[in-house]
């Protein structure tokens, strides 16, 4: 049981077409739930930290919690610094002991992505620790990232090969149509398969990421919204297009809007049907298992990361 990095995760991912989930956590109990999903379904696991969990939680309580994890489920872990905006950021995150960090370039030219994250890969291999980064924009809100539907872009597979080959990434966060939160398609969900085979092709021994991947799941949204809640017309990725682009190269599925939305659901609930009662773990638990319960949805039904650690 340890802090590992994701390259024999992704080597296997590709030989057995499935994917690993990349959960965001934020707090103890979101930890405590997806840890649990992972271990009954004796899964490979990534936990990722954005800009925003590191602000809330702060690093060193997560970096603490991450590794009582370890300890208590026997799991080897990677522990990942999601969308890191700048050098600065992924440098402290090697330094603290995360195994992989994400440099996210994309707002930037690609000579000037290249050359970025080319310097965050340089320093990172040098500590052993591996290098996602990301070459196109997708839309959407979540945490810290916005960007509109005009900015958004889709991968251009030539300009992928080139810049894995510059930058000598460990993987590869592509744009083919998903976006970043609860409202991810306006109309018919659509990814762009096509696209995603033709970077394949061009990068056949790169691990892909997908971003912006949480199903939005019907169940909890309703429940929210049954529940005082107000989200009208969310609208996630149909599981069945996650299943199919984990057969083409995805060996890492990013969710953090399902976690929100479950936590979220399971609170709203508890509040309404127990009005007199304030204790935080009797709402916590429940919201706990609720993520534990999707979670384990996620890696057996979707991924299909079952009994691949």
């Amino acid at each position: 049981m340890a802090f590992v990095t994701t390259r024999e995760m992704f080597a296997k991912s590709l030989q057995g077409d499935y994917a690993v989930g990349a959960f965001n956590v934020n707090n103890m109990e979101i930890i405590q739930g997806i840890v649990d999903a992972a271990k009954i379904e004796n899964a490979p696991l990534i936990l990722q930290v954005s800009a925003g969990a590191r602000k809330y939680a702060k690093p060193i309580y997560l970096l603490k919690l991450v590794e009582a994890a370890i300890e208590d489920s026997g799991l080897d872990i990677c522990l990942h610094l999601d969308h890191g905006e700048d050098f600065d950021i992924c440098k402290k995150c090697v330094d603290d002991g995360f195994t992989s960090v994400m440099f996210d370039g994309s707002k930037y030219p690609l000579a000037e992505n290249i050359a970025r994250t080319k310097e965050v890969v340089e320093y990172a291999h040098s500590k052993s620790v591996v290098v996602e980064a990301e070459l196109g924009r997708l839309a959407g809100i979540e945490d810290s990232i916005k960007v509109d539907g005009r900015s958004a872009s889709f991968t251009d597979p030539e300009e992928a090969a080139e810049f894995v080959a510059k930058t000598g990434v460990d993987s590869l966060a592509v744009a083919i149509g998903t976006s970043h939160g609860a409202y991810k398609f306006k109309g018919e969900p659509f990814l762009d398969f096509e696209r995603l085979e033709q970077i394949r092709a061009l990068l056949p021994g790169t691990p892909l990421v997908l971003h912006g991947a949480s199903t939005v799941l019907p169940e909890f949204v309703a429940r929210c919204n049954e529940y005082g809640g107000n989200i009208p017309g969310a609208k996630g990725v149909p599981e069945e297009m996650i299943r199919t682009a984990c057969k083409h190269g995805v060996c890492k599925v990013n969710i953090d809007t399902d976690l929100r939305l479950a936590m979220t659901a399971e609170i709203r609930r508890y509040f309404i049907e127990n009005p007199a009662e304030f204790d935080p773990r009797k709402y916590l638990g429940p919201a706990r298992d609720a993520i534990r319960d999707m979670v384990q949805h996620k890696i057996k039904n979707v991924l299909g990361a079952s009994n691949q650690r």
